[in-house]
């Protein structure tokens, strides 16, 4: 099948330019000038773009799609995660395999493609979270590796359930030096933030915005440096993940400039909420409750300013919706009982684009930040993230004119609530194409489970 869109500005990394799209099949076979009618012919449909942007599908490499936590699971399946990514103009997704203690890499890797295969709307990868340092494990990391995972989370949070102990975490990255593949870091202080939790919980002090105040951004600031320490005695890549605090920036941006390979991302929820939410009367703040938690609002100017500097390249989401009722809920009285996560995965382009409006970033970089940094870091790209003869035609046409009410009354997340309901944005999603497949046109779903394929990363293409 060959399709053309028509008159659209397409965007690129390196800025907007005015182009048509010609899609044969599953692939991007050529840009061409708006007054070219060479295809026109022979189209089987043509869409016509003209104001609106045509940029590459985005590419959330951060999602926790039915993950075990706290006795229950998340609550997006494959299926619902996918299709409500997709609506949201991402067509891809990064998920992360979960170990479990004592047992093995590769059977965690069955395990998840047995949860995914055949219930994907969109293409997907995994990475590893290593939660069981041994060497059984590390010598699993290379098989990981050779099957496409190239990327392994560690944890520096979580003791008893994650966590790794500074001599695991050296032993990982030492094996990541050795295979090219990149460590992923959740870095806070989970010791001592074990102990503020148990202080403030024996004071009588169990409402949601204690999760926040005893997971101070000083402790984030610290596990942050302490992991680029030991990347930088191990000659490792690191990579951290939700980055939420100015002192963790502060670290990162050292670090880049000796020109350390070390990078990070952060969340929409990290640039938009702050513990004020966490805050909200009658157990509502439940709802926000995350780890790293959110912070207070100044953090954010840092966050964006990260975002215009590349000291943060990548926006993912952290997707890892909890209901309200019957999960979150799990915790009224005793913060630490509430499940980790908030929903997100389908308004992360929306949410990045009110980053334009407001003149926080540049259209080339919210293409950047939002698909083309996170095909490259995670060994995707050219396939994904770019419009370019060759690539997969996973493309979104925005309409940066229209307005929009977030709400959970019309979100496609499986979730009861939005952590951002009654926000007005400007800007919306209004065609989405998966491998030349549309999914999303004029409001209506077409896409279906088993659409999304499997995606065999190689390494990262950033390292020096």
């Amino acid at each position: 099948m060959l399709l053309v869109i028509k008159s659209g500005t397409v965007l690129t990394p390196s800025g907007p330019i005015e182009a048509n799209v010609v899609v044969e099949g599953e692939r991007v076979v050529a840009l061409t000038e708006h007054s070219s009618t060479a295809f026109d012919e022979r189209a089987d449909r043509i869409l016509s773009a003209e104001g609106k942007y045509v940029l590459p599908g985005g590419i959330d490499a951060h999602t926790h799609m039915e993950m075990p936590f706290g006795g229950t699971f998340s609550a997006d399946t494959f299926e619902t995660g996918t299709r409500a990514a997709a609506w949201g103009g991402t067509t891809t997704i990064i998920d992360f395999a979960v170990q479990q203690k004592g047992t093995s890499l590769l059977s965690t890797l069955d395990k998840w493609h047995e949860k995914a295969d055949g219930d994907c709307a969109i293409d997907y990868g995994f990475h590893m979270i290593v939660s069981d340092v041994n060497d059984a494990t590390l010598k699993e990391m290379e098989s990981c590796v050779d099957a496409g995972v190239s990327s392994f989370k560690m944890f520096m949070a979580y003791p008893g359930v994650f966590y790794s102990t500074d001599g695991e975490i050296l032993r990982a990255m030492q094996k990541a030096r050795e295979t090219g593949s990149t460590i992923m870091m959740h870095a806070e202080n989970g010791i001592a933030i074990d102990q503020l939790v148990a202080q403030s919980l024996a004071e009588g002090r169990g409402e949601p915005v204690q999760h926040g105040l005893t997971r101070p951004p000083e402790l984030e600031g610290e596990a942050t440096s302490r992991a680029i320490t030991l990347a930088g005695v191990t000659g490792a890549p690191l990579y951290i993940v939700h980055l939420s605090a100015a002192q963790a920036l502060a670290a990162v941006a050292e670090a880049r400039n000796t020109g350390q390979n070390v990078f990070a991302e952060t969340c929409p929820q990290y640039l938009y909420l702050s513990i004020e939410d966490l805050a909200k009367p009658d157990f509502e703040g439940a709802k926000y409750v995350a780890s790293p938690p959110l912070r207070e609002k100044h953090h954010q100017t840092d966050l964006w300013r990260g975002l215009r500097t590349n000291d943060l390249s990548v926006v993912s989401t952290d997707h890892c919706p909890f209901c309200f009722k019957d999960q979150k809920e799990l915790g009224r009285g005793d913060f630490s009982k509430i499940p980790n996560g908030m929903p997100g995965v389908e308004h992360r382009m929306d949410l990045l684009h009110q980053g334009v409006v407001a003149g926080e970033i540049s259209l080339a970089r919210w293409v950047e930040t939002c698909s083309t940094t996170p095909a490259r870091m995670f060994g995707l790209y050219p396939r994904k993230g770019v419009l370019a003869p060759g690539s997969d035609a996973d493309i979104v046409i925005y309409d940066p004119a229209a307005e929009q009410t977030i709400s959970a009354e019309t979100h496609h997340m499986n979730v009861d609530y939005s952590a951002y309901e009654g926000m007005r944005l400007r800007g919306r999603v209004d065609t989405v194409l998966s491998r030349g497949r549309v999914l999303v046109e004029n409001g209506e779903y077409h896409g279906s489970p088993g659409h999304g394929r499997f995606l065999s990363r190689d390494l990262c293409q950033y390292l020096n």
